[in-house]
């Protein structure tokens, strides 16, 4: 199973010479995949509990601060020459998607053919609000940026007419350097999700986060979405998201996925995530108060072991 990190993008500590310092170790300790993910902003009194959930407590405190993932994911391009690059997720209906697909080229073609494409379609009604974008058929929204992106990535005379999104006949390059474009993922829980990874997209983006039952119904999802068309499991890559964390004591009784008082404990949801079929794990530490670029990297890759 390869074994990804988030970089410090979120929380106070996210920093440039904490990125910095991240990626290029990462890099030297052998990391498959560097990946940012997308917050516009912080709901003081959010429409939505974190993911979209009634509850309408407040939201991660590192949500407060937050770096531009793609303007992130060029610079990591800039100081690192072989790790992979990735989103975990852009929200892609807040872009336009002739924009959004030249910024996705000029990465993947600054970084030399590393660029890993993430997408979903977001949570938050206040992001929607603040994006101008309604919060209705953004699924039929998403399939035609996903479809209009396409053609930018491989059509060299394109032409698109959908019902959001309309462009006049064009030459739009250059092309990314991987053919016939950077590999897409899609993230979500919804049956909408894995029925546009089908259609679209060459793999999934699921979390590790709530309960293990979720994560067994995402995967279900995943597996009986392939077995209904017409592809095969090899045609897609499975990534899970993951939030690790080593509490000061052992844990009693029930726990959150990837928390535990020892690195066995959490290690062993990463075994279950191994001998669940995922091909990639990411492994997120935000940047917060007591952040230490070091200290995390020496805790992921105590981590990397139950992934070997």
């Amino acid at each position: 199973m390869k074994v990804g990190l988030a970089v410090p993008q979120f929380g106070i500590n996210a920093t440039k010479e904490n990125l910095i310092n991240f990626v290029q170790i990462a890099e030297r300790e052998g990391f498959e995949s560097l990946w940012v993910y997308d917050r516009m902003l912080y709901a003081i009194n959010p429409q939505q509990g974190y993911g979209g959930t009634p509850d309408k407590r407040e939201w991660p405190e590192y949500f407060k601060n937050s770096l531009d993932p793609l303007t992130t994911l060029a610079f990591i391009a800039a100081n690192t020459t072989k790790v992979n690059l990735g989103t975990c997720i852009i929200d892609m209906v807040f872009h336009n998607p002739v924009t959004l697909a030249k910024e996705f080229t000029t990465i993947d073609i600054l970084s030399e053919g590393r660029t890993i494409c993430g997408f979903g379609i977001g949570w938050s009604k206040d992001e929607y609000l603040a994006a101008n974008i309604p919060y209705e058929k953004r699924g039929e929204r998403a399939n035609e940026i996903l479809q209009a992106m396409k053609k930018v990535w491989t059509d060299d005379i394109l032409e698109f007419n959908g019902n959001f999104y309309k462009i006049p006949k064009s030459i739009i390059g250059p092309k990314p350097v991987q053919r016939p474009h950077p590999k897409i993922l899609l993230g979500g829980f919804s049956p909408k999700t894995f029925e546009r990874m089908i259609k679209y997209g060459d793999g999934y983006i699921g979390a590790l986060v709530g309960s293990f039952e979720y994560f067994t119904n995402s995967i279900k999802m995943f597996n009986d979405a392939i077995k209904k068309s017409s592809r095969t499991r090899k045609d897609f890559d499975l990534t899970i998201l993951t939030y690790p964390y080593l509490m000061k004591s052992s844990s009693e009784g029930d726990r959150a996925p990837m928390t535990g008082g020892t690195i066995e404990e959490i290690g062993s949801d990463l075994s279950m995530l191994k001998s669940s079929g995922v091909d990639r794990v990411i492994l997120a530490v935000n940047a917060e108060k007591h952040y230490d670029v070091n200290e995390t990297i020496e805790f992921v890759k105590e981590l990397r072991k139950f992934c070997q």
